[in-house]
């Protein structure tokens, strides 16, 4: 029985399917033929041609060794590293900025935040 996945958006799809080709093309540079590179990382011929066309349906740890193999395991340490986003959703939560979760401690690499500078209230008639 076929498995299914979860549909990527288009923009998705075009950056598996460029990350994809650009195993295909670190693959070609280090003269890997497609029998031998499938080989090395345990895989049939056919799941290598679904992994350098960037297929979503191939496991993560079938990229993973590809990217072994082929010697760039260590970009794998770049990604989502300098994540702006969630250091400062946690800053904000630490500062009792989001609603229902109690303040936590900030990340010791996130720059302080000042909290935002209060409203007076105003007063009723």
């Amino acid at each position: 029985m076929a498995r299914t996945h979860p549909s990527l958006s288009p923009a998705l799809q075009r950056i598996a399917r460029s990350f994809g080709e650009r195993l295909q093309l670190a693959r070609n540079r280090r003269k890997l033929s497609a029998t031998l590179f499938a080989e090395r990382i345990g895989v049939s011929r056919n799941t290598l041609q679904r992994v350098e066309d960037g297929d979503p349906g191939v496991s993560l740890g079938t990229y993973l060794r590809a990217l072994r193999v082929l010697g760039l395991e260590d970009n794998l340490d770049a990604l989502a590293r300098d994540d702006e986003l969630g250091r400062k959703l946690q800053d904000m939560a630490s500062m009792g900025g989001l609603r229902g979760q109690a303040p936590a401690e900030p990340h010791p690499s996130c720059p302080a935040i000042p909290p935002p500078p209060r409203i007076r209230d105003r007063k009723k008639d």
